[in-house]
């Protein structure tokens, strides 16, 4: 059943592809995918960044298809704080306006991070005091500016190892791992209503990053810290495996009495890209999305861009990509029509 499946989807993609039928053509006719999520209670979103939204053709499709937006890249430290107590929002602004005009939630993305960080951050010694004073004024600063017009912050991402044990970050070994109760409860004070997350990639397994993060996540909200919500990247590579314990994943930290989100996925591939590979990922972006519409706190989907164009993957894995359901034309291909049949 399931090859049968793929193979419709594979024709009727085609079908599309081999006609050039219009983006905005095809989305008069169905409802989009942002649509067939709201039946689900979800929302099915995707990242953005502000290069990108001079193309009057993909800002189109991103404000059509989809009901949540990420920024990218102009929300991070580097960006949003380029010299110390000199802040900078006008790319995170820009993003949000944009959302806000086609009546789309934004998760803010992202407060506490060991990368992207600006010079004056990273090239000097802090003592726990310094350090301590400058994250809140951080996390609080950034949080105040978007203070309700941002459902959901990714407050804390990449804090563990792939062994589980704590990312050796400047915070981490300044301020210890208390550093992460403090960045939720600062966050917190900031935006009360603000739905705040952890965040990570390589943990749609149940396996030791999984597990680090739902042990952090039990004793947070044994000690009263404002944790909502957990957020599974899902940076997937065909040639990797799909992670097939992903749905008890999910359930366990529901469990818990938070909600879980696929916040950046996109499924990449060795090149060149060819009809079976293309079959093989389109599978995945429908078993992901069903694994999410079967745990109930489960609230939603982001892919991270919708466009092979604008896709990190190539220039961080060279060799690979292909790994969003639109090409690089703007065209739909398999994964896009298997997102379909698995919200509908």
């Amino acid at each position: 059943m399931r090859r049968n499946r793929l193979r419709l989807v594979g024709a009727l993609a085609a079908v599309l592809v081999a006609a050039a039928v219009p983006i905005a053509q095809a989305h008069d006719k169905q409802p989009t995918l942002a649509d067939l999520a709201q039946r689900h209670g979800r929302y099915f979103g995707s990242a953005t960044d502000n290069p990108e939204l001079v193309d009057e053709p993909y800002k189109a499709l991103l404000g059509s298809e989809f009901d949540q937006i990420t920024p990218g890249n102009g929300m991070k430290w580097y960006a949003t704080e380029p010299r110390q107590g000199v802040f900078d929002f006008a790319k995170g602004d820009e993003i949000v306006n944009l959302a806000r005009a086609g009546h789309q939630k934004v998760r803010g993305h992202t407060l506490v991070w060991h990368s992207q960080l600006p010079d004056w951050l990273t090239s000097r010694e802090w003592t726990a005091d310094e350090l301590r004073a400058v994250l809140k004024k951080h996390i609080q600063t950034e949080v105040r500016h978007y203070r309700g017009k941002i459902y959901a912050w990714d407050v804390v991402n990449e804090a563990f190892n792939e062994d589980g044990t704590y990312r050796e970050t400047v915070f981490y070994k300044t301020l210890g791992p208390g550093y992460i109760a403090d960045a939720l409860r600062w966050a917190h004070q900031a935006d009360p209503k603000a739905r705040l997350y952890l965040n990570d990639y390589n943990v749609e397994e149940i396996g030791p990053k999984s597990d680090a993060y739902y042990r952090l996540a039990k004793e947070l909200k044994a000690q009263g810290v404002p944790l909502h919500g957990f957020g599974l990247q899902a940076h997937l590579a065909l040639q990797y495996g799909y992670p097939a314990t992903l749905e008890d994943n999910l359930r366990r930290f529901s469990r818990l009495g938070l909600d879980t989100a696929l916040t950046e996925v996109d499924i990449r591939m060795l090149l060149p890209a060819t009809e079976e590979k293309l079959a093989q990922q389109a599978d995945w972006y429908r078993d992901l999305t069903e694994a999410c519409l079967a745990v109930r706190r489960c609230v939603g989907i982001t892919v991270w861009d919708y466009t092979d164009k604008y896709s990190w993957i190539p220039a961080f894995f060279p060799g690979e990509g292909a790994a969003l359901p639109w090409d690089e034309e703007l065209r739909p291909k398999p994964a896009y029509f298997a997102l379909r049949e698995a919200l509908k």
